[in-house]
């Protein structure tokens, strides 16, 4: 009993650990890309995309997100992947910072939860160790299907480009 017990604290300090560090991922990625929206001087916006990191995936405390979306190995059991399945769906479906929340896609979605998406991407990337402008192309395009010369993605990579830092051979050049 006692194992049991244990084996479920670990898991649920497990998933909170890097559930909140996620969250602040993001929350400090709003921050940055609000501030820098703000100073440009559309004020309205980098302020509501600060807002929303500041409650980004609160979501997933709560119900069949907590009790199924895992960030441990992934279970071999069908039951379980069905419910994981169904916490994602849910999420995507009800905030506002995933394409699949919108009827139209990526291409319906408002300038504030584009931003927040961008952040999240970038979170995402820097979690995983990989190149967000890469996922963005390889990944996103097809996943969301648009193109580079859409609109969604020139305002994805105007976001992306006031986000990322430059890297070391562009600042050496200018």
């Amino acid at each position: 009993m006692k194992k049991r017990i244990q084996k479920q604290i670990d898991d649920v300090l497990s998933k909170i650990n890097r559930l909140t560090r996620h969250i602040r991922n993001v929350e400090s990625n709003c921050i940055l890309l609000g501030t820098k929206i703000i100073q440009q001087g559309d004020i309205e916006l980098g302020h509501k995309l600060i807002a929303n990191g500041m409650v980004h995936d609160a979501s997933k405390f709560n119900g069949i997100e907590f009790e199924n979306l895992t960030y441990n190995e992934p279970s071999k059991e069908e039951a379980s992947k069905l419910k994981m399945k169904m916490a994602v769906h849910h999420h995507q479906k009800t905030c506002l910072h995933h394409p699949e929340a919108w009827s139209g896609g990526i291409k319906e979605m408002p300038p504030v939860f584009l931003a927040e998406c961008v952040c999240d991407w970038k979170a995402r990337s820097e979690e995983f160790g990989t190149s967000l402008k890469d996922w963005i192309d390889e990944t996103a395009t097809k996943r969301w299907g648009f193109v580079k010369d859409d609109k969604v993605y020139k305002e994805i990579m105007s976001f992306v480009d006031l986000l990322c830092e430059k890297p070391f051979e562009q600042i050496a050049q200018t």
